[in-house]
């Protein structure tokens, strides 16, 4: 049986800078990217060539920041893909290493931004769970004092992305993924909020900390992005292989406040 052929398009460093551009991106943009390098298609060079396409194309003046999540640093008894026996929810809570923005892994936020979180001269913000990196001029002041009460709201990387007029890049993947979404969440007067928890590093050493915060789904985003790129600017394209939307991240916000109270149950 003959091996099956790699699966295209290739990509290269100047190819993937080239649909970047084409797309809309500019010297001095700052992008929120979420994104799947395996929709790209065959990349050469892998995550480190997207990410030197990304930073060829914003520039000097320009800034990338990736959700550099770490998902693991939380309540075992939350955990649902797959949850854990629950003898060993205690364990995991005294055992789980503390946050450390230069060590603590964001695997499941993909390969692209795992490579963004170890580029050299990245700058990751300070929470356990909901960290955000960053690299180019402005990565310091997008990813500075982000509160342990505030996942992602108006002391997060978040508000301060909209503030600097920022855009989303979504790049393979949908509107599920769009973090943006829950900005709004935190404006909207009838959430609740809930108890967070995760293994914080202190001044004395390691601690397990609870704190409330707002509460937080991606329930209906899918939905919600769809309505948002109907009846709002989404400028559409292709890099690689993968579907790309590009769009301004103060409006995705303006719009889910709207459009949560009318459409997510118990809202």
């Amino acid at each position: 049986m003959a091996a099956s052929m790699i699966k295209g398009p290739l990509c290269t460093r100047q190819s993937l800078y080239n649909d970047l551009r084409d797309l809309g991106i500019k010297q001095g943009d700052t992008i929120l990217l979420h994104s799947s390098i395996s929709s790209l298609g065959w990349v050469c060079g892998g995550a480190e060539t997207v990410v030197h396409a990304l930073v060829d194309v914003l520039g000097d003046a320009g800034t990338l920041v990736v959700p550099s999540h770490s998902v693991d640093n939380s309540d075992p008894g939350l955990w649902q893909n797959p949850p854990v026996p629950e003898e060993w929810h205690q364990l995991i809570r005294n055992s789980m290493p503390a946050y450390d923005p230069r060590t603590t892994g964001a695997r499941t936020m993909g390969m692209i931004a795992e490579t963004v979180r170890t580029w050299p001269g990245a700058v990751r913000s300070a929470h356990p769970h909901t960290s955000f990196s960053a690299i180019g001029s402005k990565a310091g002041e997008l990813v500075a004092d982000h509160a342990l009460d505030c996942r992602l709201g108006e002391k997060s990387p978040l508000a301060r992305l909209e503030a600097d007029n920022a855009r989303v890049l979504l790049l393979g993947v949908g509107f599920e993924c769009c973090t943006a979404f829950h900005l709004a969440e935190y404006r909207l007067s009838i959430t609740y909020q809930e108890n967070v928890s995760f293994a914080a590093c202190i001044a004395n050493g390691r601690e397990w900390v609870t704190v409330q915060d707002t509460a937080v789904s991606e329930d209906g985003f899918d939905r919600l992005g769809s309505d948002y790129e109907r009846d709002k600017t989404v400028i559409l394209g292709t890099v690689g292989g993968a579907s790309a939307r590009l769009f301004s991240l103060a409006s995705a916000v303006d719009y889910a406040q709207s459009w949560l109270p009318k459409h997510r149950p118990g809202m």
